[in-house]
């Protein structure tokens, strides 16, 4: 696996992109997302900003991002009866929603 180090902005931290884009999310909604709006969807670090992020995706997939968009979901309560009463929390996620270019595309995202 390649690993970039991504040159950020004046005034935030230079981190790895592995450690910024931690997976891409792909799911019935985020394949329409891309199929119809060119828009993809990542998980990424708690700490990484949208300037962070359109860094990242330009510097390993090699594409001109136009937009990012950062929405954190909060992790849901959960419980399971099996034996003794035991409750948890599932863990909270930080995604990012990037638009691209129309010409550029990711390959992990297209249909076989």
């Amino acid at each position: 696996m390649q690993v970039f180090l991504v040159i950020m902005r004046k005034g935030t931290n230079n981190m790895k992109a592995d450690k910024i884009l931690k997976r891409p999310i792909i799911t019935e909604k985020t394949i329409k997302m891309v199929e119809d709006f060119n828009k993809y969807v990542f998980e990424v670090s708690k700490s990484a900003s949208a300037g962070n992020v359109k860094d990242s995706v330009e510097a390993v997939f090699g594409v001109k991002v136009l937009g990012v968009s950062m929405l954190k979901t909060r992790g849901k309560l959960r419980r399971s009866m099996v034996g003794k009463r035991i409750e948890f929390k599932s863990k909270d996620v930080k995604k990012a929603i990037v638009k691209l270019a129309e010409k550029d595309s990711i390959k992990l995202f297209e249909k076989n």
